[in-house]
């Protein structure tokens, strides 16, 4: 890697020397003569390790310490200083400085020290990178999958579940919608308050302007009682509105003055309850199509749709079939005391075949019913449900209109790898490519290959 470094000295000499020092052991050096002009290189630009003088006109090298680390904590300054002012250097190692040297530089001593301090700094990025990515496993747990297109669904979910705005989830039945729902609502700062889920589709319009807003006493046939509404419940919490462009135009009306005002009555009520809730709404229509045919409201689906989450269908997001299929087998293996240990290759390739028109909601429907038709210790084709089972092995690629040639190698890689079992050899055979190049670009593109799909 190729570290940036700054450093700053008001004697040119003393720069200058030691920028040529630096970039001779491999170092990419940016110099600025006083604390000011040295603040205005770390601000803008990448830099991995300051070096700077430590009284300097205007902005001295302990005030620039103290900026530095306010704005990067950890970050690695190395102080120098003359021999008479070595107790205000001891004094800005308390303030954070990583180290400091005594002019004249002892060129060889810098050069160790900043080799430990970058050392030091990376292996503290390697661990937060982990750190994070163990949060982020954590934050995910119910929502399986590694693929580039999940990965964005993690990061927008990431950057708008501390928020308060209403949120849109958008996908075809069966991607996980209402799982999404769930780890929003887990990651923003209502998590210990109520998360409370309508799926409007189930329920006729009557019955869900109660469900939604409750009712009072006598409000209509069958209304025996005072009963609170799901906006009330859900009050400090998350309401979850599924399914919501089956509602009916007159609670659409309902819903958008919610949304705007924060108030609402009962029906049969004149009572106006203020209520704080956050909307997650969620949808397999095209809004836009049903505003265009006059069965949804405009002003509603902006309200909605502050941020919009779509996921992706699973035929778009292959890469996460074998993650799912084992996390449904180890489910269902346990919910049935089978003892099944995997998938074989042939099995594994129809799951990689097939366009999954229903999803994940299929693939896991599939894992059960072969759990329950599997007689051995591994799930083979037969296991499988008649569709996949009667399916021909044609060998075709199929690739999504719009990826770009990257995207496209891998489905071929990934593929070709199943379709020859496994089999490195034959898979770089096929392709025409070396063996090498194969096992490389499996790496590059993360297409890990277990040992036991190794068949050679």
């Amino acid at each position: 890697m190729n570290f940036r470094l700054l450093v700053i000295d008001d004697e040119k000499n003393i720069r200058n020397g030691l920028a040529e020092f630096l970039q001779g052991d491999g170092y990419e050096v940016v110099c600025a003569e006083n604390g000011d002009e040295g603040w205005n290189r770390f601000t803008s630009g990448d830099i991995d390790l300051v070096i700077t003088d430590l009284k300097m006109p205007g902005l001295s090298g302990d005030e620039l310490l103290k900026k530095i680390l306010t704005q990067s904590p950890g970050f690695p300054v190395i102080i120098l200083t003359g021999h008479g002012t070595v107790e205000n250097a001891v004094t800005a190692m308390r303030d954070g400085a990583w180290d400091f040297l005594t002019k004249p530089v002892d060129l060889d001593h810098l050069s160790l020290k900043i080799k430990r301090a970058l050392e030091t700094r990376e292996l503290f990025f390697q661990h937060r990178r982990l750190e994070e990515e163990q949060q982020r496993k954590r934050q995910f747990k119910s929502i399986v999958g590694n693929s580039r297109n999940i990965r964005e669904v993690f990061d927008t979910m990431s950057k708008v579940a501390p928020a308060k705005a209403s949120i849109l989830i958008t996908g075809e039945s069966g991607v996980g919608k209402e799982l999404v729902a769930d780890a929003i609502h887990e990651l923003s700062p209502r998590k210990e308050q109520p998360l409370i889920k309508v799926h409007c589709a189930a329920l006729s319009p009557t019955l869900l302007e109660s469900e939604l807003f409750g009712h009072e006493k006598g409000a209509f046939t069958g209304a025996v009682s005072r009963r609170r509404g799901r906006f009330e419940l859900a009050s400090g919490g998350t309401l979850f509105l599924d399914e919501i462009g089956e509602v009916d135009q007159n609670i659409q009306i309902k819903l958008l003055r919610v949304l705007q005002e924060k108030k609402f009555e009962r029906v049969g009520g004149e009572q106006t309850i203020e209520t704080d809730v956050r909307i997650i709404a969620a949808t397999n229509k095209d809004l836009k199509a049903e505003i265009e045919k006059g069965n949804f409201r405009d002003d509603l689906y902006f309200r909605l749709n502050v941020v919009n989450i779509n996921v992706p269908p699973l035929r778009e997001r292959k890469d996460d079939i074998p993650l799912l299929a084992y996390a449904f087998l180890k489910e269902f293996v346990q919910e049935n005391g089978k003892k099944i240990e995997g998938i074989n290759e042939k099995a594994r390739a129809r799951l990689y075949g097939y366009d999954w028109p229903g999803n994940i909601r299929e693939l896991r429907n599939c894992i059960e019913s072969a759990v329950v038709m599997c007689q051995s210790n591994i799930i083979r084709v037969d296991d499988l449900p008649p569709a996949f089972r009667n399916a021909d092995d044609d060998g075709w690629i199929n690739i999504r209109l719009g990826s770009n040639m990257a995207e496209c190698e891998k489905v071929v890689i990934r593929d070709t790898l199943s379709y020859c079992k496994g089999n490195k050899s034959k898979t770089a055979e096929t392709l025409d490519i070396g063996r090498k190049t194969l096992i490389r670009k499996l790496a590059d593109y993360e297409l890990d290959v277990n040992e036991e799909e190794e068949s050679e």
